[in-house]
């Protein structure tokens, strides 16, 4: 995947929890499971995770409760 400079946005945990509605835990749990997308460490003791990918995990579960819906 090809980004330009500006298509890149980093959050840190307190908005991907409040984005997706999930705890802390439930973040880290689904993460280590590799159900949703992996941080980006910023340094040492610093990490986020790419806004763009976590909107996506979120547009790919409204799409999926739909399917099961339909």
């Amino acid at each position: 995947m090809e980004f330009t400079p500006d298509a890149i946005r980093f959050i840190r945990l307190p908005d991907v929890c409040r984005q997706t509605g999930l705890s802390r835990s439930q973040i880290y749990r689904l993460e280590g499971s590799g159900q949703f997308p992996h941080r980006v460490k910023l340094g040492q003791a610093a990490s986020a995770w790419i806004e763009s990918e976590v909107l996506q995990w979120c547009a790919d579960r409204i799409a999926a409760s739909r399917e099961v819906a339909a």
